[in-house]
């Protein structure tokens, strides 16, 4: 099966209660789904360190609207599946949204 990589985008990281509570059930039914492979939540982009050819800078890499607050990889047959699952990501109806994306090849140590 193809793996695909999510990526949720919002105002920031999920820091309140009744947020993270809603990402927690989420990952819980994906993980009892079975698609489930990998979740990481981000610290907020205040805490972001961003490296470029011109040197070492405090803060996301780029100053937006939105940002990658976390993401997740999970395994579905194709990009339609993967689609209608990340699309119970909680974020969507926070405002937010999730880009899925083909996973071309990884390593876990």
């Amino acid at each position: 099966m193809a793996q695909y990589a999510v990526l949720i985008y919002a105002a920031d990281s999920a820091t309140d209660a009744g947020e993270l509570e809603a990402h927690d059930r989420h990952a819980q039914e994906l993980e009892a789904s079975g698609a489930l492979r990998a979740a990481f939540a981000l610290e907020p982009s205040a805490t972001a360190t961003s490296l470029r050819a011109g040197g070492v800078t405090d803060g996301p890499f780029v100053d937006a609207k939105e940002v990658v607050a976390g993401f997740y990889i999970l395994e579905a047959p194709d990009l339609d599946a993967a689609l209608r699952i990340a699309g119970g990501n909680p974020v969507i109806g926070m405002g937010g949204g999730v880009e899925v994306r083909p996973v071309a090849g990884g390593f876990v140590a």
